[in-house]
């Protein structure tokens, strides 16, 4: 190839960044929740506007890309939610979309994939986020697993039942008892009020109209938190996974229903536009462990990740960790020798709290990081981290644009 036809140019790696992200309020799955007659596909058009109203900076035609994940692609979150969502969100019909399926990681594999052609130079600006209606789709509705998973015992049962790997990886850490993650789940929804009540969550939220048979109302917080839970609470919950076992309703997170989206840029194009920089990715890695105990897929893909960009979890000021359930958070900290209550470790709660929507957490992690960035000068790297169902884990090493070694 002739040094003119050369294509380094256009390949080039650069700087990623996340700019902004929102969510709707999460809802309680079911007849009862509040976003029980509302479609799905309607929370994520409502995410992408609030987006791109709060910031104008950003003309609508530079979008590059819209990658919207969902864990259960039928009905209402069919379609290629990514351009369907697009295209009534009212981006410009020149904008393309598609979707994405990493069941609980999906919003945070949109995020890495779009951050990937950035990073190549072939994307300058994208929205990427998630949505699940748990409530109409719930998880594994319509699907017909390979008998052969486990005809040839290539899969323990246990592996397709959440709960059931839940209370396998108590097995493997038999030093995280019930006490401890009812503990660990107690404080959740404390942190959880706390932020609240300062108005930390409240930022990061879209109010959402809903109708239902009463009439029109309008969503303006999360729907699942128990302000005042306590350990005795806890300690009277059944343990629907196995007798006399150790997860219950209260140590993990519901069945939820809601969205996320993102902005993220080339930092070239942020600063060309004049928009915000709410954190830098350094970078992200995903990692497969055995599905019977998916909850520890953190530890591998964060110590993967650790490896390629030479840091150490001493470096990481803050972790943005999803509680799927507390003994996998557990597991996290456990392995890495961090204390159940250490002060870096969701500061504001977590999906014990506030709800997991599968396919949509993993940037609800994401905004809640940056914004937490914006008030710790102090802090230069954070993580976002999160166990995957079938047998992975994800995470993604974040830069504090604000970072002041001084402090």
């Amino acid at each position: 190839m002739s040094e003119q036809s050369s294509p380094a140019a256009a390949s080039s790696a650069r700087g990623v960044v996340f700019v902004d992200g929102i969510r709707t309020p999460f809802g309680k799955a079911g007849p009862k929740g509040m976003y029980a007659d509302t479609r799905a596909d309607d929370l994520v058009v409502k995410s992408i506007r609030e987006l791109l109203r709060r910031n104008p900076e950003l003309p609508p035609e530079r979008v590059d890309e819209v990658g919207i994940a969902a864990t259960t692609q039928t009905g209402d979150q069919g379609l290629t939610i990514g351009r369907t969502s697009a295209l009534l969100a009212g981006l410009p019909q020149s904008v393309p979309g598609f979707a994405v399926d990493r069941m609980c990681a999906g919003a945070m594999t949109a995020v890495t994939t779009t951050a990937s052609g950035i990073g190549f130079g072939q994307y300058d600006v994208v929205i990427a986020g998630g949505v699940e209606h748990m409530g109409r789709h719930p998880m594994g509705e319509g699907v017909d697993p390979n008998p052969r998973f486990l005809a040839d015992r290539l899969v323990d049962p246990s592996a397709l039942v959440m709960g059931n790997t839940a209370e396998n990886l108590h097995d493997r850490y038999p030093s995280i008892t019930k006490d401890r993650t009812d503990a660990y789940a107690v404080a959740s929804q404390e942190k959880y009020d706390a932020a609240k009540r300062a108005g930390l969550i409240g930022e990061t939220l879209v109010p959402v109209a809903t109708k239902s048979a009463a009439g029109w109302g309008l969503a303006t917080e999360d729907e699942p938190p128990r302000p005042g839970t306590t350990l005795e609470n806890l300690a009277a919950l059944k343990t629907p996974f196995r007798p006399a076992g150790r997860v219950t309703a209260g140590n993990a997170a519901g069945l939820n229903d809601g969205a996320t989206a993102a902005i993220l840029a080339g930092e070239d194009t942020a600063a060309e536009l004049g928009l915000k920089v709410g954190m830098r990715m350094v970078g992200f890695a995903f990692a497969g462990v055995d599905p019977a105990v998916m909850g520890v897929g953190p530890v591998p893909a964060t110590e993967k990740l650790l490896a390629r960009t030479g840091l150490s979890i001493g470096d990481i000021g803050l972790f943005e960790i999803n509680e799927a359930f507390a003994v996998q958070v557990l597991a996290f900290t456990e392995h890495f020798g961090i204390a159940d209550d250490d002060a870096r470790v969701n500061q504001w709660g977590g999906a014990i709290a506030c709800g997991h929507p599968l396919a949509s957490s993993g940037v609800r992690l994401m905004t809640q990081l940056s914004r937490q960035f914006a008030t710790r000068p102090d802090v230069r790297y954070g993580l976002t981290t999160m166990c995957i169902g079938l047998g992975m884990g994800g995470s993604v090493i974040w830069e504090n644009p604000n970072f002041d070694g001084s402090k």
